[in-house]
């Protein structure tokens, strides 16, 4: 991981995307890293496009804005690309991570130009073959921790761990769920 790694998510209201950013910060956090997770409010509601963002590095953080020129872009619903210019800024040497069923070369056109690395991970496919339900947060958020870098797998998904059991202490099927929906999620990035 570089000196200061940044994140810009790319979802729409109710898919979770301000939540993974949040968890990814916390999980962060508690590894030792100095973070900073945050939401771009807007008009909110359910459906509408929203940004949230990811600062982590191992050194303090002194910029305190939104992020302009992420190193990655993580685009929790593919209909955005159609409607926001989601690789405004995007580093040539970071990568974007899309969630979608669709090919690299059929979303290179959507993508402004970007010549950098594109990932590609199905979360629905995830979702429904390990909670049952559609959230995509939780696949998006593993496969962004495996395209960066910004923390080794193995200590992601132990830090997640604890996190869910605290948070679902009186759902335990919620937990092992989404425990396995982060395991594959690891596996299926493209």
């Amino acid at each position: 991981m570089s000196e200061l790694t940044e994140i810009r998510w790319h979802g729409r209201g109710g898919q979770g995307a301000k939540t993974a950013a949040l968890l990814l910060a916390d999980v962060a956090f508690n590894i030792g890293k100095h973070v900073q997770g945050f939401p771009e409010y807007g008009p909110e509601r359910m459906g509408a496009p929203i940004t949230a963002y990811d600062r982590i590095s191992d050194k303090p953080i002194r910029v305190h804005s939104n992020i302009y020129e992420p190193d990655f872009v993580v685009v929790v619903d593919e209909t955005l690309l159609h409607a926001v210019n989601v690789t405004a800024g995007l580093k040539k040497e970071g990568a974007i991570l899309i969630n979608t069923s669709a090919t690299k070369e059929e979303l290179i056109p959507l993508l402004n130009g970007y010549e950098g690395k594109v990932f590609t991970i199905d979360a629905r496919k995830v979702c429904m073959e390990t909670l049952g339900k559609y959230f995509p947060n939780t696949p998006m958020l593993a496969a962004i921790v495996k395209v960066s870098g910004v923390m080794d797998t193995e200590v992601f998904l132990q830090q997640m761990e604890e996190s869910l059991k605290h948070k679902f202490a009186k759902k335990p099927e919620v937990l092992d769920g989404n425990m396995k929906a982060l395991k594959l999620a690891l596996e299926e990035v493209k």
